[in-house]
């Protein structure tokens, strides 16, 4: 146990909610029931980078909401030289939406390190997922029950990197910037992003992306008992 840290938080999509494997499931329901020409994996492959690329936009304000929902498909059908009307797009990003969060597989040792976390430390949330999504998400994985706090940033009001929302979620959970510490799986957004406003942070590297040799990093949660 780290005696300098009180409280611990974590970063949703992609570092505990397993987001790739979830998002496959959804398109795949999708395409069956609308486009069944459409091969899953070869949707996914363009699809993946380039709903990447839109949501770090988003996270700098550089595109809306809805913008983010319209030109992640838009792109990627596009990408397949798929010809598909407005209305389909929004059509399946209404479906998408709703059936996201019928599928909820973590990473590997997500629910074990919350374990072995809950009772040395209060943990919480700082998410930049539309808040009735990510909160579908964290109840329907059964993860509640681990976080005294969950932060999204229509709460904030700002974006992970801005400090604001993590010095909005510090607040709420009644915490001390340095004594405490975030996870997630964005360079940018999660861990520079909690360097920047005071807090320490950890970055989760599960597809082992290069990264500066001074950040703390895991490619695996069970490996936080390193750390935490």
């Amino acid at each position: 146990m780290n005696t300098t840290i009180t409280d611990v938080f974590f970063d949703l999509d992609h570092t505990l909610w397993d987001f790739d494997k979830n998002s496959e499931m959804a398109f795949d329901r999708i395409f069956k029931n609308r486009f069944p020409e459409i091969k899953i994996q070869d949707f996914i492959t363009h699809y993946a980078p380039i709903n990447q690329e839109c949501w770090k936009l988003y996270q700098h304000d550089k595109i809306t909401h809805v913008e983010l929902r319209y030109n992640r498909l838009k792109f990627s059908f596009d990408a397949l030289n798929f010809a598909i009307s407005d209305k389909n797009i929004n059509e399946i990003a209404n479906d998408y939406i709703e059936y996201l969060t019928d599928n909820n597989y973590l990473f590997d040792g997500a629910i074990e390190v919350l374990e072995y976390l809950k009772p040395k430390y209060k943990l919480h949330i700082i998410t930049n997922g539309f808040a009735n999504v990510q909160d579908k998400k964290i109840n329907n994985a059964l993860l509640s029950g681990y976080f005294d706090t969950i932060t999204n940033s229509e709460l904030a009001g700002v974006k992970k990197p801005n400090s604001i929302i993590f010095d909005y979620a510090v607040n709420v959970a009644k915490a001390q910037k340095h004594n405490s510490i975030m996870i997630g799986d964005c360079l940018d957004a999660d861990v520079n992003g909690a360097l920047n406003a005071g807090l320490d942070a950890i970055f989760f590297n599960d597809k082992k992306v290069v990264a500066p040799e001074n950040i703390k990093q895991i490619n695996h949660l069970l490996e936080l008992k390193k750390y935490l």
